[in-house]
């Protein structure tokens, strides 16, 4: 019964006293049901792009349930080409979990879990002033403190990461900022070139406090507080054994075969990967990545990873690499690194892998071309065009690049990987 759908994005336009971020729409229903799609438009700044057929564009009730089967919500497409590109891969991949049938599949063989309450767990939480003082504890390395109450772990917040870096920033405390006092200081390339350097966080957290399902060597969380105006919008890394606040969500790999462990490396380049990230800047309208958005977002199964070659390895052969490089940069992700089975002839694990932005920028963006294969993305049009959804990073990067980097090296990577060639020389 739905015949249009405008929503609108106040920017100080349409009502001059309420915040310019502020959104609301129209919407209108007919009495008794229709034979047409419904009109629809989003993020409208004038009342003149109703009439834009780039922005306004019809969409079905089958539309939204293939976008999102569990809730049947609506999308939020800014232009036409979002929407043919997003339902298209819609249409190729699985979400991660999928709710409509009234059963629960599975994609990945992960659960979510929200670790600690910042507010209400805050009574478990102690400084490292306090670890010393209150408890007696003394450092043990990797971040972890013994103590006669037992070990300690740090909190780890989502300030402290970014993408594919648990040592992203350390949390400072400023007791003059009365409503903000703990604050990220960045880390320094000096400090991201040394493998023993691992950052301070704000608080620590008692091993026997933190969830059993949770209690691995390392797990795989990303960043709930986003915007689709940021940088990016999921931000994942592997952390070491810790506690972690509810600024970020984990996903809980269920079971501990070498399968298991074989499937995180792709779990996580998933997470990370450009057109993933494309598809989750259509469904997010606050700032906050909720769960149930999470569950209705379309993943590469396991098997797809081993189905599909470029040359001489698989899909997930090429991703596995890059993400243990891209994640094993210091000792405390040691056991990663074993469990993916980066060891010596003794069975050792090997040293970590040494920082370099330039490698790390090649292996990402050798990382999206594989993904956007992934996900049927392949025309060349199409890439730049998603690329260019994210201003932000093209903007930073032709500053500093003379020119959008990652995307050309992308564009250079899908080449190499349809030439056979996984591992090519790129050099731009």
């Amino acid at each position: 019964r739905l015949k249009a759908l405008y929503d609108f994005e106040n920017k100080k336009t349409y009502f001059p006293d309420v915040h310019a971020s502020f959104k609301f729409c129209v919407f209108i229903a007919s009495p008794s049901p229709i034979g047409e799609p419904a009109l629809c438009a989003f993020y409208i700044h004038n009342i003149a792009e109703i009439n834009d057929p780039e922005r306004c564009f019809r969409l079905t009730a089958e539309d939204f349930a293939r976008v999102n089967p569990n809730t049947g919500t609506a999308p939020i497409f800014r232009t036409r080409r979002d929407a043919e590109l997003t339902m298209a891969i819609y249409d190729r991949l699985a979400v991660l979990v999928d709710r409509s049938s009234g059963q629960e599949v599975k994609a990945w063989p992960v659960k979510y879990l929200r670790m600690f309450d910042m507010t209400n767990d805050s009574g478990l939480f102690r400084t490292r002033q306090e670890l010393e003082e209150q408890e007696g504890a003394y450092p043990i390395g990797g971040n972890r403190f013994g103590s006669l109450s037992g070990e300690w772990v740090p909190l780890y917040e989502g300030k402290m990461v970014q993408a594919f870096d648990h040592r992203a920033a350390s949390i400072v405390i400023n007791p003059e900022n009365q409503h903000r006092p703990a604050q990220p200081e960045p880390t320094t390339p000096e400090q991201h070139q040394n493998s023993d350097w691992l950052p301070d966080p704000q608080f620590w957290v008692k091993l026997t406090d933190v969830p059993v399902s949770a209690k691995n060597e390392w797990s795989i969380s990303y960043k709930m507080i986003t915007a689709p105006t940021n940088m990016r919008t999921l931000i994942a890394a592997a952390l070491p054994l810790s506690g972690v606040g509810n600024s970020m969500g984990m996903m809980i790999l269920e079971g501990k075969s070498q399968k298991i462990y074989s499937a995180a490396p792709l779990m996580l380049g998933n997470l990370n990967a450009t057109p993933f990230d494309f598809i989750i800047r259509q469904k997010i309208q606050g700032q906050n990545i909720n769960w149930y958005i999470v569950e209705q977002l379309p993943v590469v199964p396991p098997d797809r990873y081993e189905a599909v070659s470029f040359g001489p390895k698989t899909a997930g052969e090429i991703v596995r690499e890059a993400v243990l490089e891209l994640t094993y940069t210091a000792h405390d992700m040691a056991p990663f690194a074993l469990d993916m089975g980066y060891v010596d002839d003794t069975g050792s694990v090997k040293p970590p892998f040494p920082w370099n932005e330039e490698r790390r920028l090649h292996l990402r963006a050798k990382l999206d071309a594989v993904f956007f294969h992934l996900y049927g993305v392949t025309e060349r049009d199409d890439v730049r065009y998603i690329y260019s959804t994210f201003p932000i990073i093209e903007r930073q990067e032709t500053e500093a690049y003379d020119g959008y980097r990652s995307r050309d090296l992308c564009l250079a990577y899908m080449n190499a990987l349809d030439a056979g060639e996984p591992d090519a020389d790129i050099r731009l």
